[in-house]
């Protein structure tokens, strides 16, 4: 079983760190041009300057904590808005394309992280 989830951590960690990348270096890989309703939501993420950095600078850290093993409690805390708001997204503008897989398999990594984690966040839901 550890093999097993240190096999998911860090393959969800890769995929963070090569989203992050890609994204601050757009040179290194080429990407498709967005079409359709892609493309309208693409120019205005564009338009908040702020908020694209931010979110690339979060899956960044969080890609090098998952690889590095540390954290890992805090990290599925912040990626699961994330990776929830990147399902969402895909599946919405993007329906049944095979695009689709990626944001689907960070989704289901960061729940089996957090299945795997859950005692660490049983102090969170008891009422005092």
């Amino acid at each position: 079983m550890k093999i097993f989830l240190f096999i998911i951590r860090s393959l969800t960690g890769l995929l963070l760190l090569f989203a992050a990348i890609t994204y601050f270096f757009p040179q290194l890989i080429e990407q498709p041009a967005p079409e359709g309703t892609m493309k309208t939501f693409g120019e205005g993420l564009a338009a908040t300057v702020y908020l694209m950095p931010f979110v690339k600078s979060l899956e960044l850290i969080c890609g090098l904590s998952y690889i590095t093993g540390r954290y890992v409690t805090l990290t599925n805390l912040i990626l699961l808005p994330i990776s929830v708001n990147i399902l969402l997204i895909n599946w919405f503008m993007m329906p049944f394309t095979p695009v689709f897989a990626m944001p689907a398999l960070l989704f289901i990594g960061n729940v089996v992280m957090i299945y795997r984690y859950w005692d660490n966040y049983k102090q969170l839901f008891t009422a005092r």
